[in-house]
């Protein structure tokens, strides 16, 4: 799987593909070409069936500092953002997507503006001590449109979410873990390794089982009790008719897994 363009970084490190972007020039921030080639990149993710699991990343210690508002001063034009709004390419690429596998964002530096809603798009993020988040793009008028309002209230729930989204002010690393934005806290320099380390322990497990469950609690949203439990059993028969499930309680009954070992 090759980079459509050297604004990004893909490299594989067994069942894990690692995403990178990687315009250090501009702290990683998104022109159009580069949304293209991150939408372009987790499409072959979600069709390759060598990869279990992405890791979404920025080059020389940054993640992303959003979209990049000199080329947007430069073009004159919001067209990336107007062509962003049917689909699943979002003015940051892949914003839009729902994929059947998880994707880990690895937050080194600043994760601000529409950097912030790619970690949100993510399903976990591991943030360095130092890192930031932050809705930086309120000082400019640069509207959140690649789902940060309701990814974010979803995520940390809509009294602190409505904060951030007010006052655009940063978050640390501390504060990110407390409320639920961060899932690991990490030593500066170590996300990605952290990232990687956490992506390959999800390759190990049964993936139907593992993605089923997943798409039951993203499909959840807007469902009633009844639905949401009726949606969760259909994808639990899904699972259970592979063979995962029988097989696992036969590895179960040899003894594996006894003793709390996981």
């Amino acid at each position: 799987m090759d980079a459509p363009n050297d604004d990004l970084l893909i490299e594989r490190h067994g069942r894990v593909l690692v995403v990178s972007i990687n315009r250090p020039h501009r702290r990683n921030a998104v022109d159009r070409a580069t949304g293209d080639a991150l939408y372009a990149a987790f499409n072959d993710f979600e069709a390759d069936d060598g990869v279990d699991v992405a890791v979404l990343t920025g080059t020389e210690g940054a993640f992303c500092a959003g979209f990049d508002l000199i080329s947007l001063a430069e073009s004159g034009s919001s067209a990336r953002v107007e062509d962003g709004g049917e689909g699943d390419l979002g003015p940051m690429g892949p914003t839009r997507m729902v994929l059947s596998k998880p994707v880990i964002a690895a937050i080194e530096g600043h994760a601000v503006a529409g950097g912030m809603e790619l970690a949100l798009w993510c399903d976990l993020r591991v943030m360095a001590a130092d890192a930031t988040f932050g809705i930086y793009c309120r000082r400019f008028g640069v509207p959140l449109v690649d789902g940060g309002t309701f990814r974010l209230a979803r995520l940390i729930g809509e009294s602190r979410a409505m904060d951030l989204v007010l006052t655009g002010r940063p978050v640390d690393a501390a504060e990110a873990e407390r409320i639920g934005l961060a899932n690991r806290v990490v030593p500066s320099g170590t996300a990605l390794d952290a990232a990687l380390a956490l992506a390959t322990s999800l390759t190990k497990f049964p993936q139907t089982c593992m993605r089923n469950d997943r798409l039951s609690m993203l499909q959840q949203w807007g469902m009633s009790h009844d639905e949401a439990l009726r949606n969760e059993y259909r994808l639990g028969l899904e699972t259970m008719d592979t063979g995962e499930t029988l097989d696992g309680a036969k590895r179960f009954s040899g003894g594996e897994g006894r003793g709390g070992k996981f």
